[in-house]
C-alpha cells in the first residue's frame, strides 16, 4: 500500500510537469532561417518616423517570440524587408460638425522575407492594422495620443505578421 502511494504521487508529479504547455511562437520564423537581418521599413506614408517604429516592433517581436537571431546583414541567412504603404486617418465621432472627438488610424504594410540569393521565401501585401485614439484640443496632447496609437499599431502589426510568417500563411 505504501508503494502504491509513492507510485501515484510520482505519476501525479510527472503528469503535472509534462502537461504539454508551451509558449506560443517558439521556433524559428522559417525552418531554413536561423538568423535574419531586419532592414528598416520604407516609409511611404506622411507619418514621420513610422518606418523606424514599425521596424523596431518587428525586431522586438522576433527577439521575444522566436528562436531566430536578429543579426547584421553580413551574418544573416535571410532578410526581412518591406514598406509602410499608407497611414490614413478617419473620423469616428464628433461633438459638432467641426469638432472631432475620436479618430481611427489605419496602417498598411508590405513585408517579405528573402534569402541570401534574393529568392522570395514569404511575403504579405497590403496588411492592414488600425487603432483608435481620442482627439484633444491641446495640440501637444493630441500629437502624443496620435503617436501612442501609431506605436500600438506597429506592435500589433508585428505580432500578427511574425505569427503569420511562422505559420507560413
Amino acid at each position: 500500500m505504501k508503494n502504491l502511494k509513492w507510485i501515484l504521487c510520482a505519476c501525479l508529479i510527472v503528469s503535472i510537469a509534462s502537461c504539454g504547455y508551451q509558449f506560443e511562437g517558439s521556433g524559428f520564423i522559417n525552418k531554413d532561417v536561423k538568423s535574419v537581418a531586419v532592414r528598416i521599413l520604407n516609409n511611404k506614408s506622411s507619418e514621420t518616423g513610422a518606418g523606424i517604429v514599425f521596424t523596431n516592433a518587428l525586431i522586438q517581436e522576433i527577439l521575444q517570440k522566436t528562436e531566430t537571431r536578429v543579426v547584421d546583414e553580413s551574418m544573416a541567412s535571410a532578410f526581412l524587408e518591406g514598406s509602410i504603404t499608407a497611414i490614413t486617418f478617419a473620423t469616428l465621432s464628433r461633438s459638432t460638425t467641426e469638432s472631432v472627438l475620436e479618430r481611427r488610424i489605419w496602417a498598411t504594410t508590405n513585408l517579405k522575407l528573402i534569402n541570401r540569393d534574393g529568392e522570395l521565401i514569404w511575403s504579405v501585401s497590403n496588411f492592414p492594422s488600425h487603432e483608435d485614439y481620442k482627439v484633444s484640443p491641446d495640440k501637444i496632447t493630441d500629437e502624443h495620443n496620435k503617436k501612442a496609437a501609431v506605436d500600438k499599431i506597429a506592435v500589433r502589426s508585428a505580432e500578427k505578421l511574425i505569427s503569420k510568417l511562422m505559420n507560413n500563411f
